[in-house]
Parts: structure tokens; sequence; C-alpha cells
């Protein structure tokens, strides 16, 4: 196991909110070894006592549920090192921040900064045995990614593609990993996970938050690229792939990059009828507890947007699947922050019985659905028709709920475990993330030329009012 990490990005909300947590939460398990150190870095020149005090100011706001022993070992494990990313003298200081040692680089970082520090790091030199961990998103477009994949290549040399680590934090998610087990080990639902059965699988990211401090980064990203391009297509694919030979990284990922390549973006006349892109406008979110909670002003008046930007806070957009299995399902894609609820799922709608014996109303009942819940009080629900009881039959709703077990490990925690291991299961391969540029690159297109018009809603709307011709079955479940 890699028992050190270089943590670019050091002072940095990713950091503070997900990584250092992460990593306490592995020193309470002690799943990490007894010489693990992490070198903090970021511009700022800071000792290794300040360094620790902020850490530690982070982990009692972020980490709160972490045994204070486990939050003091970690802090322990600090030091600091100042690195300029952007100064000729950044590869010197690297090289000597590196020397021998195995270590993973982890660029907590804006995409921005990845190339150069990529570059500064060839030009240092990597240890053998090192890895290097890239944040999503991989790039800012399709012909980034695809130079992004070069820089890295050239970094790892004969090495190969281990030494990347390309994070997507999804796919740490136990409640995302329970999809595997949810369609391979059942024998009720995998005959039936087809497009015979099967109309439409939608993948909902639903936000209550807005941009909460983030305008710097989101507003040169939108809800297409922070969520959609990464994120969602990650569990689309496990949602669409093929039944893998093993679970073994290069079986698992073989059959991910099978079904982003069949996904069919949208063609240039279908992007109307396709996508939708909108941005909150004033209005009041409701808090975690369901009451009346924020004021929250336009989008536009937060500080840090730029309005000639046109940045999307909500996006759709329905995909189709060119495969065996899925020809003539949809995938419904949508992600929005300022909503009324907050929920994070997948919800399967079955296509209805082809004859019913039934009269009159009872003649209609509502299709099959099966929700998966993947974050917040994540629950799976069974959407099925029964009838009651009486001298006249009647459909009625049934819904079957269970609770999975309790997640025992953070998100970043299995995903830093894998990186230290030498693992990449839970890593993007550098074709997924080019397949997932290459699905939404079009659409981006489309809203870069104004070809579709970018809506409005209420901050606190509990969805995006449809458009004339949008069919319901793209609503979120009530």
């Amino acid at each position: 196991m890699i028992e050190r990490l270089l943590l670019f990005g050091a002072t940095g909300d990713l950091a503070g909110r997900f990584l250092l947590p992460a990593l306490a939460e592995l020193c309470t398990l002690g799943q990490l070894p007894d010489a693990f150190e992490v070198i903090g870095s970021a511009r700022q020149e800071l000792s290794d006592e300040v360094f620790r005090r902020s850490a530690s100011e982070q982990l009692e706001r972020h980490a709160a549920d972490v045994p204070e022993p486990a939050r003091e070992a970690l802090l322990h494990r600090l030091r600091y090192r100042q690195i300029d990313l952007g100064s000729d003298a950044a590869s010197g200081i690297i090289r000597d921040v590196l020397g021998t040692t195995p270590t993973a680089v982890y660029l907590a970082l804006p995409p921005s900064l990845f190339a150069p520090t990529i570059s500064a790091l060839r030009e240092a030199g990597l240890p053998a045995g090192s890895r290097i961990v890239v944040e999503k998103p991989f790039g800012e477009d399709l012909e980034g990614a695809v130079a992004l994949n070069q820089l890295l290549a050239e970094l790892a040399g004969t090495a190969g593609e281990g030494v990347t680590f390309r994070v997507d934090h999804v796919l740490g998610m136990a409640t995302v990993q329970n999809l595997l087990g949810l369609r391979f080990a059942n024998r009720i639902l995998e005959p039936i996970w087809n497009s015979t059965h099967i109309e439409q699988v939608e993948i909902l990211w639903e936000e209550t938050l807005a941009l909460e401090g983030r305008a710097g980064y989101y507003d040169r990203s939108g809800a297409l690229k922070d969520v959609m391009q990464n994120h969602m297509l990650q569990i689309l694919s496990l949602l669409a792939m093929e039944p893998p030979a093993s679970l073994g990284e290069r079986d698992l990922r073989d059959r991910k990059v099978d079904a982003l390549r069949s996904v069919r973006p949208p063609e240039p006349d279908q992007m109307l009828e396709r996508t939708r892109r909108a941005r909150y406008t004033a209005g009041r979110l409701a808090n975690s507890g369901g009451a009346d909670g924020s004021e929250v002003p336009d989008y536009v008046a937060e500080e840090g947007v730029d309005p000639a930007r046109c940045t999307e806070t909500f996006a759709q957009v329905v995909l189709e699947l060119d495969s065996w299995r899925w020809a003539g399902t949809r995938f419904v894609l949508r992600a929005g922050k300022a909503l009324q609820r907050r929920w994070k799922g997948v919800v399967v709608r079955f296509r209805p019985v082809p004859y019913l014996p039934f009269e009159g109303d009872a003649a209609l009942p509502a299709p099959n659905e099966l929700r998966i819940g993947l974050d917040g009080p994540e629950c799976l629900e069974l959407h099925l028709t029964g009838s009651a009881p009486g001298p006249r039959i009647e459909l009625v709703p049934l819904v079957l709920t269970g609770e999975p077990p309790a997640a025992k490990l953070r998100a970043y925690s299995r995903v830093l475990l894998d990186v230290l291991s030498g693992g990449s299961t839970l890593s993007v391969r550098g074709d997924e993330a080019e397949q997932a540029w290459r699905i939404v690159t079009p659409v981006l297109n489309a809203w870069a030329e104004d070809r579709i018009p970018l809506e409005d809603y209420p901050a606190g709307s509990p969805v995006l009012p449809r458009r004339g011709q949008e069919s319901g079955r793209a609503e979120p479940p009530r």
C-alpha cells in the first residue's frame, strides 16, 4: 500500500469537506499504514502548524461523527509545503518533495490546472510505484479530455493506465455499488432488464442547494458539465451495461465502456425536443426539515456569476442506446439546483401489460415502477398494481419499500482505499471519460449556439414546468 499522499489544493473546499474527513475515517478503522503521511500543498505560504489548525477546523465542521482521537491522529500525520503550480520553480520543488518514495499525488484542483500540474510532475519524475489522482470533471470538453489522456500517458510511460486514477466519487457510493448487486444477483430482475419490459429509465440529480459560494467554479461549468457528464453517465453505464465476466477492473470497465459507446446523442433536429436548460430566479428554498428556508436571489445576481455565460442550473437530456438490450428505451437524465426537494436516484418505468381482463376505470392502472434512491434517505421502492377486496374488483397501487444496509464508509474513503491499495475498480478509465464527453458535446454545442432557449424557474420549484411538446413521462417521481 502507498504510504504517502501529496495533496494539491489542500486548502480548498474539496479537501476540507471530503478528503480530510475520509482520511480521518480511515484512521478510525485502522486502514492506513502506521507510516502514512499527508503532504498538503497550495499557493499560500503556511507553516505546518497553521495548516494543521485549518485542517482541524474543517474536521470539526465536516467530520464531527469521526472520534476525536482519530482526527487528532490524522492531524499528526499532516505537513505542508508551498508550491505555486504556475511558477517555473514548481517542478523542482515537486521533485524535492517526492524524492524516491512511492506517492499518491492527488489533484484536488480546478480543471484549468490539471495540464500544467501534470506537466510539472512529468518534469519532476514520479517515483516508481506512484499514482496520480485526477478529480472530475476530467477536462472541460472532448478535445481537452483527449489531450489530458495524452499527457497522463506520457507521465505514466511504460507503467501504463494503472498509474492514473480518474476520480468520480459517485462510484464509491455504497448505493451506486448496490446497483451491481440489484441487477446481477436477482433472478427476478435480470430477465426483464431490457427494452422489451422497460419503457423509460430516469436518472435524477435534484438538489435543494443553490450556489453555496461555488460560483467561481459552477458558472464556468453548469449542470451539464458538473454532474451529468460524469456522475450521471457513470450511473447510466452501470444500469445499461451487459453482465461482466467478473467484477475485476478490466471486465467491469470494458462493459461500462461498451454501454457508453452505444449511447446515441440527440441529432441536431432533435435538440429542442430532447434537451432542456434553465436557471433559477429568486425564490425560497425549503430547509432540511421541509419548512420554509432561506431566500435565494436570481442566479445571475449571485456574486461571481457572469450573466453573459448563460450558465444553466437545470439540465435535461433524453438519450437512446443503439444496442440489442436497450433499443426502444428512453434514458432521461435530469439535474437541477435550488429545487424544492433533494432526491438523487433512478426511476425504472416498466411497460404496461399487453392485456387487462378488467372493465372501466379499473383497466387503467399506473405503470409499474422501480425507484432506487442513491443519496440522502435511500430506499428501494417497487410500485405495483393489486386489487382491492369487495364485490367488484378494483385495481389499487401497491408500494413495497426496503431500506438497504447502512453504508459503512464514506464514498471518498472507498475511493482513497482503492487509490492507496493500487486498485482501479472505482477509477474512470481514459476511454470512459472520452466517451462521456462524446455524448454531451453535441448538446453543449447546441446550447452554446443558443439553438435551445434558456428557460427560468423560481428557486424552490418542485420541477421545471413542461414545454408544449414535452412528454409527461419526463416528470420526476412524486
